[in-house]
């Protein structure tokens, strides 16, 4: 046998999915995860899932890896003491950015900290022109002397940034070279690596996040790699990014930054194949973790790529799958506040202490403890057993709850699923109603150890009518990653117009992006046959402050490259903001090229039909508090394992399985499709 493996590690869970290359059989596992050190919980998950099909480190042919560990580490600014050297007279430009406002009419809002002290934050002589010619020298005296001040400040990561290095980077070059030799235990990065492209603020605030997390990413690297090989896989390691490719360890580990959404990303891999192969290309991605919610809008089967974000207040210029995560999970705590009213999240319980029924000290009131009081949620067991549940200790903190707002716990309950539904059903709205899609057009492909419990709720709260449940929903991040491609992404700006006049300059950058392509493609030990490259150019209206990103169409540059361009930036204009300005010049910004490394995947086949009967997979009943009804109905519980292929269920019920649990509302129909996923109509 050999088998894949790709592991997925989450705030509360780190799931599991192993692939048979040779039968095609997949197999989940879940174990909880380990804040302290989440390398152990994924040695742990490994290992007890090799054990469980009966296979040994020596089968496993591929292994990649999805962490939340760099995201984490920003949001709790848990990152390395971080210096920063910039060209005089720029030091300031980290805090004052682009003088924006988080909250446009809130005066007292606060501005998340500078992630490098200022005194930490070191100017050098050195002036580039706007044209990449040099204006004043760099300074390598000066240099040197900051060097040293940062090494005596005991700071773990240097970033280098100077003004106009993406056009000639030359000074950088320099500084790097002089950093290394003066400070060589530093983690150290310099902006022409990390973003070489324009504006400067978005730029030094990517460069610098990647230094801050890169000591702390490549700790937890080291020590993963450390630990699979104690387990004795051999397989080279990747790590997704937040493109949703993935990346050597080796690469993650020096270019952090592109890390940041490691883990959501995978999910929307793994829904988008999920979805095209049940016949729906148009879909909202829906993951509902422990600690948070995770939304993605696919059209046509194509993810939207953002090629900059502010993630947790910060800027980062680096491609990822346009996803919005709100403080939704499982494990988000319910609370009253000042005014009186019922607030659920961004505070998590995580996976230590966890929910009040986990029974791990926490008596604070999440939702998993709401759903565990409606008893939508098993009572008594999750994980297939594996995981005991206190309903006790879930009453008691709903308990308190209503209380304080004056009601009974079933209603304080049923409050909080009200209140995450809202919460949810915003964030969808965001990545939908407020681009110019009606979410009523799309299904909702829920996943997340939560995710399918939610997903009925969340639908008719947004008018959907069809929810896609995959076969393993908890642990789909985990599969996607045994569907990703190897992939990078490089940028070149300069700003040009789009006329012939420029059509030499473009072939000379686009000359030198395919180079840089196949650079990587030899790192990387890609064959020839399985190389793709895909060029795309930003543009905008003169005087526009924002681009769009347009496709290259292939061949030489012509005049016909001129033409269909134009006609490609009006039909995205016209499309983003309703209207085309004729006759208005356009400029050519940044040249973009993604390169893809086709890898072997795991191949998802269908099943025989089994009909429309789903009695067999009935194990019990249970009285489950319906909002509809206003009290506990009596329901019938169906095993996901034991469910064929064609088989129809009909709401209320619940189907529950190791790594998740579905509950079909009233009125719902789901039936399972040829790839065993579950497709739910309601009314």
């Amino acid at each position: 046998m050999v088998w894949r493996i790709g592991v997925d590690s989450g705030g509360t869970f780190t799931d599991i999915c192993l692939f048979d290359e040779a039968t095609g059989r997949i197999a989940v596992w879940k174990v909880s995860s380990t804040p302290s050190d989440p390398s152990q919980a994924v040695a742990q998950g490994v290992g007890e899932g090799l054990a469980q099909i009966g296979a040994t480190a020596a089968d496993v042919s591929y292994f990649g890896h999805g962490t939340t560990v760099a995201t984490n580490a920003l949001i709790q600014h848990r990152g390395a003491p971080t210096g920063l050297i910039t060209t005089a007279g720029f030091r300031d430009l980290l805090e004052i950015g682009r003088q924006k406002r988080p909250d446009l009419y809130d005066l007292q809002a606060d501005k998340p900290p500078a992630l490098v002290e200022r005194r930490l934050r070191l100017e050098v002589p050195e002036r580039l022109r706007h044209d990449g010619s040099v204006d004043t020298p760099l300074d390598e005296a000066a240099l040197r002397a900051a060097v040293v001040q940062l090494r005596e400040a005991g700071v773990k990561g240097v970033a280098i940034c100077f003004l106009y290095s993406f056009l000639e980077p030359a000074h950088e070059a320099t500084a790097r070279r002089i950093v290394t030799e003066e400070f060589p235990d530093a983690f150290i990065c310099a902006s022409h690596e990390v973003a070489p492209e324009f504006r400067e603020f978005e730029r030094l605030s990517t460069t610098v996040v990647n230094a801050y997390l890169g000591p702390v990413m490549a700790f937890y690297i080291r020590g993963v790699a450390e630990r699979l090989s104690g387990l004795g896989v051999t397989a080279t390691p990747h790590l997704t990014q937040s493109n949703g490719g993935v990346i050597s360890f080796d690469t993650a580990a020096r270019l952090p930054v592109r890390t940041v959404l490691s883990g959501p990303s995978t999910g929307v891999v793994g829904a988008r194949l999920t979805s095209r192969l049940s016949g729906f290309d148009d879909i909202i991605t829906f993951d509902m973790g422990g600690t948070s919610s995770d939304v993605a809008l696919i059209q046509g089967g194509e993810a939207r790529l953002a090629r900059e974000a502010v993630v947790h207040g910060y800027p980062i210029k680096a491609p990822m799958l346009d996803i919005h995560t709100v403080g939704a999970g499982g494990g988000s705590i319910a609370f009253v506040d000042s005014g009186g009213l019922l607030k659920v999240g961004p505070r998590s319980a995580g996976a230590t202490p966890g929910p009040a029924c986990y029974g791990g000290g926490n008596d604070e009131p999440t939702v998993t403890d709401a759903n565990v009081v409606l008893q939508v949620l098993n009572p008594v067991e999750l994980l297939g057993g594996r995981m005991k549940v206190r309903q006790d200790l879930a009453h008691a903190a709903i308990d308190r709850l209503g209380a304080a707002l004056g009601m009974d716990a079933m209603a304080a309950a049923q409050g909080v699923i009200s209140v995450v539904t809202a919460n949810m059903a915003r964030a969808i709205r965001v990545i939908s109603v407020q681009r110019g899609h009606d979410p009523r057009d799309y299904a909702l492909v829920a996943f997340g150890g939560a995710g399918p419990l939610h997903a009925a709720r969340l639908a008719a709260e947004l008018d959907m009518r069809r929810v896609l449940v995959p076969r393993n929903p908890g642990i789909l991040c985990a599969m996607g990653l045994l569907l990703a491609n190897l992939r990078a992404d490089f940028a070149t700006t300069r700003l040009l117009p789009l006329s012939s006049a420029v059509i030499e300059d473009m072939e000379g950058i686009i000359a030198g992006l395919r180079r840089r392509c196949e650079e990587w493609f030899a790192e990387e030990s890609i064959a020839m046959a399985a190389r793709r490259i895909a060029l795309t150019v930003d543009m905008r209206y003169a005087g526009q402050n924002y681009e769009l990103s347009v496709p290259l169409p292939d061949g030489p540059v012509s005049a016909t490259t001129i033409d269909t361009l134009a006609e490609g930036f009006a039909g995205v204009h016209q499309q983003l903001y309703g209207f085309v300005a004729d006759g208005e010049p356009i400029q050519l910004v940044t040249f973009r090229a993604e390169a893809t490394g086709i890898v072997r995947k795991a191949e998802i086949r269908p099943g025989p039909a089994a009909g429309a009967d789903a009695r067999q997979a009935i194990f019990g009943r249970r009285d489950v508090w319906l909002r509809e009804a206003g009290a506990f109905v009596s329901c019938p519980l169906y095993d996901r394992d034991r469910l064929g292929i064609g088989n129809h269920i009909k709401g209320p019920a619940v189907v529950e399985q190791m790594d998740a649990t579905t509950f079909l509302p009233p009125g719902a129909i789901a039936t399972v499709d040829p790839y065993a996923n579950l497709i739910m109509e309601l009314s």
